[in-house]
């Protein structure tokens, strides 16, 4: 087969998957709605099963349930019936995912849960399969055929069940007011965790040597400088306020301009107006401020607003953020 016609059956793939999609938006009505309604008003949590295929993307459900503010547990539909229905507690929710809702492990499955009381979800492509007609709520995921040439791997269906579990968990998130702050809680390890929660304070640089008053020699403006090693240092008043930055740039600058610059101040050469952000502020918010200003220093100041420190760029960087 040529080269061409794979990347014509692979189109053909993301296209059939994404007309399923289509039809799976609009189709989405007031079932959905009274899904929702159960898990907001029950508090509880979901215990979302499968099997095959369909078990796989009910871990993804979960994992993406967890770490959006929904408790969640998946309990494999085969290992149910060997002891893992303990996992099931009252109250709980549980959500079955099946293409046909007709597999051998469903069948012996769903009326175990109907006689512990629990209210059954079903996500199926077929409304009038086993699954479907024994579950209290439905959550239809309709295609024609799976993207597979042969129409026997699972591809069109598990695309519509994944995106499924997306959208549930996003309308939970809408209407809980779920943020980004609540997200952080969830997602404090890694670079993700470092993105929402590190502060611009825990990655700064601190020390006398950044900060210089503003009748400082320029000499000495020099040597601090060198030895701050962020490549610039704070002007500041005698109560630590800012007046103004002194970078090496600044002192390039001065260098080219003046012959004799021995007797210069920090306050004649410096740049008023600086960069300056709180320490509270995310280092990630932080990245983004250098970044649009095409700058590599910020100045950090605390609640009375008095310089504290400097965040570089490369330290933020250094951490894996971006």
């Amino acid at each position: 087969m040529l080269p061409n016609d794979l990347i014509k059956h692979a189109q053909n793939t993301i296209l059939m998957e994404s007309e399923a999609l289509v039809t799976m938006a609009h189709s989405l009505n007031a079932s959905f709605l009274e899904v929702v309604e159960l898990i907001l008003n029950g508090n509880n949590r979901l215990i979302v099963t499968g099997i095959g295929k369909s078990g796989i993307i009910a871990q993804k459900w979960v994992a993406t349930f967890n770490s959006t503010g929904q408790p969640a547990i998946f309990m494999h539909a085969a290992d149910a019936i060997h002891g893992d229905l303990g996992m099931i507690q009252q109250g709980d929710v549980v959500v079955c995912i099946s293409k046909s809702g007709e597999s051998p492990e469903i069948r012996f499955l769903v009326p175990l849960i109907q006689r512990m009381g629990n209210k059954l979800i079903s996500v199926s492509a077929n409304t009038e399969g086993f699954l479907s007609q024994s579950s209290d709520y439905q959550l239809h995921t309709p295609m024609d055929k799976e993207a597979c040439p042969n129409n026997l791997a699972p591809t069109t269906s598990t695309t519509l069940q994944l995106a499924m579990g997306d959208a549930l968990a996003v309308a939970l998130m809408q209407a809980r007011s779920f943020t980004s702050s609540d997200f952080a809680k969830y997602h404090p390890g890694g670079a993700l965790g470092k993105k929402l929660l590190l502060k611009s304070k825990d990655v700064m640089i601190e020390g006398s040597q950044l900060s210089v008053v503003p009748d400082t020699p320029v000499l000495e403006v020099i040597s601090a400088v060198t030895k701050g090693r962020v490549g610039c240092v704070a002007v500041v008043s005698d109560e630590s306020k800012i007046l103004g930055v002194i970078t090496d740039g600044d002192i390039r600058r001065m260098l080219s301009s003046h012959v004799n610059f021995q007797n210069l101040l920090a306050r004649e050469i410096m740049t008023i107006d600086p960069k300056v952000v709180h320490e509270s502020t995310l280092a990630a918010e932080a990245f983004r401020c250098l970044e649009n200003n095409k700058i590599t220093q910020l100045l950090l100041v605390d609640d009375e607003s008095k310089f504290t420190g400097i965040v570089h760029l490369h330290d933020i960087i250094r951490e894996g953020i971006f």
